[in-house]
């Protein structure tokens, strides 16, 4: 069976950015189990995956544009000290959930002086080109409920659905 839409995927990867640092595996762990064609997994490596089967190992390097988009200096922003109410130590690289123009966004610190903060709302990997080293495990159908939810259940899933649908089985 090949990797296509509504498909139940299970892979094991070794994420590394442009200077060879491993940013993210799942080595020593369960792989990743996603459900392609849901949006899951970022676009350039679920593209690099159609096709592929059980055992198969591929390179795949995805730039920012299929990934987690360019840098926007425009996310980059001073807020006073005073949003900061009730909360008693910040420093950089802390992160908050705030509300933007498109609704929640989580924030990271980058600087902090006396009267202000500054925030990222850019996603950390922002502009990065990813390095993945892929093994597919797995490749099954999808059930109907991992199709209604849009995501896996079982090895991989951690959105407690296991117990809320163990007298649907």
């Amino acid at each position: 069976m090949t990797i296509s839409d509504q498909k139940a995927v299970l892979i094991h990867y070794t994420l590394k950015n442009d200077q060879g640092e491993v940013l993210d595996s799942s080595a020593g762990h369960p792989p990743l189990a996603y459900l392609h064609g849901a949006g899951n997994i970022i676009e350039g490596l679920e593209n690099a995956l159609v096709g592929k089967q059980a055992g198969d190992k591929l390179q795949v390097t995805v730039e920012p544009a299929e990934a987690y988009g360019e840098y926007d200096e425009n996310l980059v922003q001073e807020v006073p000290m005073e949003s900061f109410a009730g909360i008693e130590t910040i420093e950089p690289g802390m992160q908050f959930h705030a509300e933007g123009p498109f609704g929640p966004q989580i924030v990271t610190v980058t600087a902090v002086t006396e009267e202000s903060v500054v925030v990222d709302a850019n996603a950390p990997l922002a502009g990065e080109t990813l390095h993945f080293d892929v093994e597919v495990v797995e490749v099954r159908d999808a059930t109907k409920d991992e199709l209604e939810h849009g995501h896996i259940h079982g090895e991989g899933c951690n959105h407690g659905h296991e117990e809320a649908h163990a007298h649907e089985e």
